[in-house]
């Protein structure tokens, strides 16, 4: 079998903001597999600045693994643990050599395009009109769900853009997710999240900092309204402390990034002990282009989750390869007369 890995910047078509700045590019990596006169692709989908394994020994980490291929996934998955992103790019690559075609890692419903997926229409950060559009667009588009990523411009001003949202649509009729990456000092938070009350909000991500675990933990027991753990998972390796997280912090949900948590197998650790502690989850795409996107869209449906997940992030590039995955009216499909091109998703990751 042989391996290689290559660097992929994916463009944005407008930047976009968060909490933690704006976003022009982003980089990802690919590692592709050969045996046999077969092809298998995986994504590794580190973002900078956050991922735990943003790391200046990440490049040669994936060259140990391309060159240590044949040790085999499951080997190669344990002693990758520091590194999330590179775990779930060996996992999804070994899936996709061993399917029938290097992007049909899991046939179903989703895939034959009779069943779709649910998913949040995202609104990123930005000056209030601009946000305003995207609101209106995403209803528009047929949303059922809308997630806004808040913290970065005036208070005042998302509370108005939440009101503009409830002023047209009740909580029946369109459920709110805000996503505030952290941006809440401990002393505001429980202020925040009271006026933030009176919209109906379905959940709040990461109201504080990742790292406050009391400060959370207090937090979820009096918050008026669900909160949703995010980066807080970021960098809980082993089972042992996944476990404890959840048992000291207690939130009512958790939000599962299968490239920053260590793919598949340790988005299911969080699954199982979410579970456990009747804690709700959903699955969220990070940004990955449509390599990524595809295999956490296509495994996410085999949970038969009946919540509306985060996915849906491949039409923010530039530059990002053309796929069947497609959004209608909500929903996230695999319209299979979308055909994938693979010698050309080839050429343009060797050539980057």
């Amino acid at each position: 079998m042989k391996a290689t890995y290559h660097k992929y910047m994916l463009e944005f078509k407008r930047p976009s903001g968060t909490s933690r700045g704006i976003m022009i590019e982003k980089e990802t990596w690919f590692i592709i597999l050969e045996e046999n006169g077969k092809i298998g692709i995986g994504e590794c989908g580190i973002l900078r600045g956050l991922s735990a394994d943003d790391r200046h020994d990440y490049e040669e980490k994936l060259k140990w693994a391309c060159e240590n291929i044949d040790l085999g996934e499951k080997v190669l998955w344990e002693s990758l643990l520091e590194f999330p992103s590179i775990q779930f790019g060996i996992e999804m690559a070994f899936l996709s050599l061993k399917s029938e075609t290097p992007y049909l890692l899991f046939p179903s419903n989703f895939t034959n395009n009779s069943e779709s997926i649910e998913i949040n229409g995202l609104v990123w950060m930005g000056e209030p009109a601009f946000m305003k559009q995207q609101i209106e667009e995403k209803l528009a588009d047929g949303f059922n769900c809308i997630k806004l990523k808040i913290g970065a411009i005036d208070f005042q001003k998302e509370l108005e853009l939440l009101e503009f949202i409830r002023n047209h649509f009740s909580a029946e009729e369109i459920e709110i997710r805000v996503d505030a990456n952290g941006a809440f000092t401990l002393d505001e938070a429980l202020n925040k999240l009271n006026q933030l009350h009176k919209f109906q909000l379905h959940s709040i991500e990461q109201p504080i900092k990742k790292g406050n675990i009391m400060a959370m933990r207090d937090l979820c027991k009096i918050t008026p309204f669900p909160i949703a753990l995010d980066e807080e998972l970021i960098g809980i390796f082993s089972f042992e402390e996944k476990e404890k997280l959840l048992r000291e912090i207690k939130p009512q949900y958790i939000i599962l990034k299968p490239s920053f948590i260590g793919g598949f197998r340790g988005t299911q650790e969080w699954i199982t002990l979410a579970e456990k502690y009747n804690i709700g989850w959903w699955i969220t795409s990070a940004l990955e282009s449509n390599i990524g996107l595809n295999a956490i869209a296509q495994w996410t449906f085999t949970l038969n989750s009946n919540m509306p997940q985060g996915l849906g992030t491949g039409a923010l590039y530039t530059n990002n390869f053309d796929s069947p995955l497609e959004v209608s009216k909500g929903k996230l499909w695999y319209n299979t007369s979308l055909k994938w091109d693979f010698f050309k998703v080839q050429s343009d990751i060797g050539s980057k």
